[in-house]
């Protein structure tokens, strides 16, 4: 059983966008760590409330909404 691990911060509430010119998500908490080392974390799309599971790396990657 793998002991337990820190997931990367990022602030719960920020605001940034699928790519440049995608819709808005609001970042949510760590949902689990990925067997590739990567985590998972709860999105929120601001227009729809509609929630879904988003890749750490792909956060990292999109830039902050305007």
């Amino acid at each position: 059983m793998p002991g337990h691990e820190t997931p990367p911060a990022v602030p719960a509430g920020k605001i940034k966008s699928f790519g440049p010119v995608g819709p808005k998500y609001e970042v949510g908490e760590p949902l689990r760590k990925l067997d590739d080392g990567d985590w998972l974390f709860e999105v929120t799309l601001v227009e729809s409330g509609e929630k879904a599971e988003y890749r750490f790396t792909h956060i990292q990657d999109d830039p902050e909404a305007e």
